[in-house]
């Protein structure tokens, strides 16, 4: 058999094994999907497949064995846990990449296993585990890239109604009122051509008063930080319920002003006057042109970073918090984004954190850090990761409030487009 041959015979396997795999997806519980992959994979002459998944607070790579939760220890032979920050598998995690782990021996073809990130869209899920030699080539290694999408895909489709997910990616007990605020948390990245948007949440398993959301609609990124007043169950309700009305207004077309209004009325219709407040900025961002407008209820203004350096506060008169009713307008407040910038809306929790000696972590120290991280390359979900893990071991592990960091990065390729040379 020529090349040409082979290579048509490696796209036939590939698809079989695409086919059947998502047919075979259709009628299937989490549990089933890991034997499935390996079977399926076969058809493209891969060897055995595992899936590892990143836990909650992306520590952790754990392996999805189809027996719900299995944490520590080995499972056949491979590990049930992997550290993020310190093995191969991790280091393809964090950095989006495919690596090749050699058994052993010298030979270009020697036997092994490749790394492969599980991403679905933007969102990092976790890793694949494909045994194969290392001289696979472009074809093969295509082939696996196509499998790890197929796997991210069939994953995220079944773990809204799976409780073996949620129990393989906690790594401890979770708060009634962190339960409430994860089911309504939108993915933590998301990216398209033109804006990449990410967000950290902390403490994951304790969260009660902080909240995030975004949605594309359009020529339209809606973006919103929420933090309500104290750190239990009635605050994780009224942050529920402030993002909930948020969500609805918006989908009725409410603009910013009005939404704001309205979360502030269902709040007080819930709660009474002046007995459960929210602070929050609500922004939009208009993806052509780049124009960010926003309205800050009582909140920290959100930071700009541009050029990789340069630093801007986005000051906006700002209203009372929600539910206070106060009267205080609500003002529109619009600002120009450049190609290139990330805007920062956070939480009090991140710039407040204190450490053992009393000094707060502090606006400056955070923003250092995104710039930082940024000149490394990084993609923006890790330098998230990143950020909050430091965070926690400033404040020694243990957060007095919640700590939450909403990032949007404007690529500015429509405005280019539209800038005359």
């Amino acid at each position: 058999m020529d090349g040409g041959d082979d290579e048509v015979g490696v796209r036939r396997g590939t698809a079989r094994m695409l086919t059947g795999l998502l047919k075979a997806s259709h009628l299937c519980a989490l549990e089933e999907v890991p034997p499935l992959v390996t079977e399926y994979a076969a058809h493209a002459g891969l060897g055995e497949v595992l899936i590892y998944l990143a836990d909650l607070q992306q520590e952790v790579l754990r392996l999805l064995t189809g027996h719900g939760k299995d944490a520590g220890g080995e499972t056949d032979g491979h590990a049930a846990e992997l550290r993020i920050d310190a093995t191969l598998a991790g280091r393809g995690f964090q950095e989006s990449r495919v690596l090749f782990h050699r058994a052993g021996g010298d030979d270009e073809a020697g036997q092994g296993h490749w790394w492969m990130p599980l991403l679905d869209g933007t969102e990092r899920l976790g890793v694949l585990r494909v045994e194969a030699p290392a001289d696979i080539g472009e074809e093969g290694q295509e082939t696996m890239r196509a499998l790890a999408a197929a796997v991210a895909l069939i994953v995220a489709s079944k773990r809204a109604h799976s409780d073996s997910y949620a129990r393989l990616v906690r790594t401890r007990r979770m708060h009634v009122a962190a339960e409430m605020q994860w089911k309504l948390t939108p993915p933590l990245t998301f990216a398209n051509t033109e804006v990449v948007i990410s967000a950290a949440l902390e403490p994951a398993y304790e969260v009660g008063g902080d909240a995030f959301d975004y949605a594309v609609g359009g020529d339209l990124v809606h973006l919103g930080i929420f933090d309500a007043m104290g750190h239990d169950v009635s605050a994780g309700l009224t942050a529920s319920l402030a993002l909930a009305a948020c969500r609805n207004n918006r989908r009725q077309g409410m603009d910013l002003a009005a939404n704001s209004e309205t979360i502030e009325k269902v709040l007080i219709a819930e709660f009474g006057r002046a007995t459960r407040f929210v602070t929050a900025v609500l922004a939009e961002l208009h993806v052509p042109t780049g124009m960010l407008t926003w309205i800050n209820r009582g909140h920290y203004p959100p930071v700009v970073i541009r050029g990789g350096r340069a630093i801007t506060t986005l000051g906006c008169p700002p209203a009372h918090p929600m539910g206070l009713d106060f009267g205080l307008p609500v003002t529109l407040c619009r600002e120009q984004l450049q190609p290139g910038d990330r805007v920062l809306f956070y939480t009090d929790g991140i710039t407040e954190a204190r450490n053992r000696t009393g000094q707060e972590f502090g606006l400056q120290r955070f923003v250092d850090f995104i710039v930082r991280h940024h000149s490394d390359g990084l993609p923006v979900s890790e330098t998230l990761r990143r950020l909050i893990h430091h965070v926690l071991r400033y404040h020694d592990g243990r957060l007095q409030d919640d700590a939450t960091v909403l990032m949007v990065e404007w690529h500015g390729s429509a405005y280019r487009r539209l800038t005359p040379n």
